[in-house]
């Protein structure tokens, strides 16, 4: 049996499985498309859901992947178990509604008999207890003794989750041989021991779970194979757990190097070795994904596994972040299956980086703080820390509760992991609470509930500006009415409506309903869930009655200018992806006619190189004058075509498509633009973060932009006349003016010193002494802190012995300073416990060495007072 490494394994199989004509498929991403059941793919059967559900048409009937996979329940046994891992890969061949048991039983064999070469008396097989057609193919077709062939019951042989597709599966195992195994005389499959080892499940999905518990049979029943890669891999390596295996073993090896530790020197370092080996490839096929560390879903699981890696470098003694050191391993060892490692390893290495530097900044307080905990759970006689603990660490340290968890088993606790949920769940509620009170509603949910949930409006604005329409029903103060009158404050249903509702980011329209006798004047639109168009505004003239026809016409100017800014947010999110890397997402948005507000998932803050770089390439395609393909098609067909849906968002079996070349496609339900000529250009106006993973653009096109360059082109020349010269050459006048300005301190700071010095022996003509100890007091109001500092420093080596208090009310502000010298120290001074109770008089605080502390206060007419209770304070230290 030959040794194969676990690339050369991956290719094998999906070589083997193209021979069969089985179409090979790239793996699919980590993150599922339209699989809202799922965080993470966990299964290689997990993203070819829809075709074995018939959703949609796979692109052939028979296909074969490795597909990448992350669990994540048993993360606290990963490396304390040298078999627990989150990452693997998954070997299948996948059968829809073609080939069936006859094929895929003999074809298993033939992979691991003639092209793995495993000896054919080391594997044996289970099915399910009632499968004799499984029994027959193995025992007649194939050739296996009936004694090697274990029936098991419906636990271990029959898959099936909940009602729908299920039927029973066949196992082929491996024997590891008797050494591996418990010595019972009738060891076999089925036994607890390590000797027979499950490496492929070949499942027939041939029956349908009704809802009443029966079984039916499929019309046309599949085959869906899973095989570990890694646990092949363990077979033919002849290892006894995938950290042996060879491309996982050179990660291993590269943590031992970086941290100085043996592998196997002690079980306590083996557990932190093993878990960074696990962590770092599972965050960093990850974040190649596209998932980004955060507080929620997907981007919780990625903290939560670097944080725990970061963590155990600790414990192996690593004082630096390290982590992105050890992905380039994973990356070098896996791109060859993976080509997306490399493209994004630069990204890769940066979010693992930043994340890795952040836990850094809190962990050693956090640790601190629960090393406190600990402390104090223990001496009350406490088995658990408390959930209030928790969560605080979790909140203010960011420590996830299975790493505060992982910390207090190590010190023989537990913690309340219900006290914690709890205290989740109301700081969730609090801020659900706050979010909706700051929501404003221009309707009440009592009043819409009591109308005709029949009643719609038709939506016209997509290609109409105008429109006549009947109105439905008149809302005033929260009341159907039958009229309204000049000066009214109203809602306005219509039948028929040109208004853009409020929706997807984008701001409702404005405009007028106009009738005989009436005019309304519509300040916004939204529209309820079961699709009435709440046109609100107040009444300008006339009295306007239920039953009216009117003509309905929107501010076409406004409706431009947003519809400029939504079709350039699609341009923008495209560009933030080619510039910044395939993880980032929309993560909300906001579209007005004089600005738009995009937001993002990314990690840091963009560099002025970046911005520009994404501004340029959104002006480049509005300059290309690209015509915007606008077209309504099923859910179905929009993904085949590729377009991006925005995550989170609900569409419905029929969805717009908002095509802009082939440059972008996403569903959108907005108002867009022709051509992207008709945007102008836009300037982004700034980038900042507003969440932990979210980043926020704003940016302005047409109109708006021009005038914003207006405004900075007065601005320059207002600032080139108030320096006197060409707009052009402003900068080099400031820096003129920077220079002599810095000239101008040094000489201030110069004659200042001068002046100190010769107040200098005044100032220590008048040190009292206290108990052998010399005591200098004084004030230099023209001193800020800085320079009240250094004058202490020279006092206090002029002085030689004893102890200086300065203060000083420069700028309006209190600065107190304490310095002692190291010899009254001894003698028990402590300069911090004198200036806290000093800067108390003055209305502030501070504190500090017992050589050196300083402070601040509000009161500057108490700076004298403080002086005094400072003498009072060394006097009582040198009573002591």
């Amino acid at each position: 049996m030959e040794k194969l490494g676990l690339n050369e394994l991956r290719e094998r199989f999906l070589k083997f499985f193209e021979s069969k004509g089985h179409l090979r498929l790239p793996s699919f991403s980590l993150i599922p498309q339209n699989d809202p059941s799922l965080l993470l793919i966990n299964s290689g059967m997990a993203p070819l859901k829809p075709y074995f559900t018939g959703q949609e048409e796979p692109p052939r009937r028979r296909v074969t992947t490795c597909q990448k996979c992350i669990r994540t329940p048993d993360i606290e046994n990963v490396g304390k178990t040298a078999r627990h891992g989150t990452f693997f890969e998954m070997l299948g061949n996948f059968s829809f509604g073609d080939y069936f048991k006859n094929e895929a039983i003999p074809w298993a064999w033939e992979f691991f008999t003639e092209d793995l070469k495993i000896p054919v008396e080391r594997l044996w097989v289970s099915i399910y207890e009632d499968d004799d057609e499984a029994f027959e193919i193995w025992n007649k077709k194939v050739g296996l003794p009936p004694e090697r062939i274990v029936r098991m019951g419906k636990d271990n042989n029959f898959w099936e989750h909940g009602t729908g597709p299920c039927g029973p599966c066949s196992e082929i195992y491996f024997d590891r041989g008797e050494d591996k195994g418990c010595g019972k005389p009738d060891c076999k499959v089925g036994c607890d021991c390590d000797r027979f080892i499950e490496v492929w499940n070949l499942v027939f999905t041939q029956f349908n779970k009704e809802e009443d518990g029966s079984y039916s049979r499929l019309k046309n029943p599949n085959i869906d194979t899973g095989m570990g890669l890694e646990r092949l891999a363990c077979v033919m390596q002849d290892v006894n757990n995938l950290f042996e295996v060879d491309t996982i073993r050179r990660v291993l090896d590269y943590i031992c190097k970086i941290t100085g530790v043996e592998y196997g020197s002690s079980e306590k370092t083996d557990v932190s070795i093993r878990v960074i080996t696990d962590h770092i490839r599972s965050t960093t096929m990850m974040i190649s994904d596209g998932v980004i560390p955060s507080n929620e879903g997907r981007g919780y699981v990625l903290r939560r596994l670097l944080r725990r890696a970061a963590r155990h470098g600790k414990l192996l003694g690593m004082d630096r972040p390290f982590l992105s050191d050890v992905a380039s391993v994973v990356i070098e060892e896996s791109k060859g299956a993976y080509p997306e490692l490399a493209e994004r390893a630069e990204n890769i290495k940066k979010v693992i980086r930043i994340e890795e530097e952040k836990f850094e900044e809190t962990i050693d307080q956090g640790l601190v703080i629960l090393s406190k905990y600990i402390e104090e759970t223990r001496k009350k006689g406490e088995k658990v820390i408390s959930g209030d603990v928790v969560f605080e660490l979790h909140g203010t340290y960011g420590f996830p509760v299975d790493l505060t968890r992982e910390i207090a088993e190590e010190n023989g606790l537990g913690v309340d992991e219900e006290g914690f949920r709890e205290k989740m769940k109301e700081h969730q509620n609090l801020a659900r609470e706050d979010y909706q009170s700051k929501q404003g509603s221009a309707w009440g949910d009592d009043i819409y509930s009591k109308l005709d949930k029949s009643v719609k409006t038709e939506f016209l604005g997509y290609t109409e500006s105008e429109a006549t329409a009947r109105v439905l029903y008149i809302i005033k103060e929260d009341q159907v009415v039958d009229e309204a009158q000049k000066g009214d404050s109203v809602t306005v249903i219509l039948d028929r409506t040109p208004f853009y509702a409020e929706s997807g980011g984008q701001v409702g329209d404005k405009g007028l309903i106009e009738a005989e006798g009436a005019r309304v004047k519509v300040l916004d639109c939204k529209k309820t869930n079961d699709g009435k168009y709440l046109h609100i505004g107040e009444i300008e003239e006339g009295t306007l009655r239920n039953g009216m026809e009117v003509k309905a016409t929107i501010d076409k100017k406004r409706r431009m200018a947003i519809a400029r800014n939504h079709t350039t947010t699609h341009l923008l999110h495209k560009a933030l992806r080619n510039v910044l890397g395939s993880h980032v997402n929309q993560a909300g948005s906001l579209v007005e006619p004089d600005r738009l507000r995009f937001d993002f998932t990314h990690f840091s803050a963009m560099t002025p190189e970046e911005i520009k770089s994404v501004e340029d390439q959104v002006n480049e395609k509005i300059l290309e004058s690209i015509a915007v393909d606008i077209r309504e098609m099923s859910i179905d067909e929009a993904r085949k075509m590729g377009a991006t849906a925005l995550f989170g968002e609900k569409y419905g079996d029929v969805v717009r498509v908002v095509k802009i070349g082939d440059y972008s496609i996403e569903l959108c339900g907005g108002t867009h633009l022709n051509v992207t000529s008709q945007a102008g250009f836009i300037k982004i106006v700034s980038e900042s973060g507003v969440a932990s993973g979210v980043r926020r653009i704003e940016a302005l096109t047409g109109e708006a932009a021009l005038k914003h360059f207006d405004e900075e082109e007065k601005l320059l020349r207002d600032i080139a006349q108030v320096l006197k010269t060409n707009p052009s050459d402003s900068v080099k006048r400031i820096e003129s003016l920077l220079n002599e300005i810095k000239a101008a301190q040094k000489e201030i700071e110069q004659l200042r010193s001068k002046l100190v010095s010769s107040s200098l022996d005044d100032v220590l003509a008048k040190a009292v002494e206290i108990n052998g100890v010399k005591v200098v007091t004084a004030r230099f109001d023209q001193f800020d802190m800085e320079a009240l500092r250094n004058t202490g420093d020279t006092i206090r080596n002029k002085l030689g012995s004893g102890v200086v208090v300065l203060g000083t009310g420069f700028g309006g502000k209190v600065s107190l300073v304490v310095m002692a010298t190291k010899d009254v120290v001894a003698k028990g001074i402590h300069a911090g416990n004198i200036i806290k109770e000093a800067a108390k008089v003055a209305g502030g605080g501070g504190g500090g060495r017992p050589d050196m502390a300083q402070a601040g206060g509000k009161d500057v007419s108490k700076i004298d007072e403080a002086l005094k209770q400072a003498v009072k304070v060394i006097e009582s230290q040198l009573a002591g």
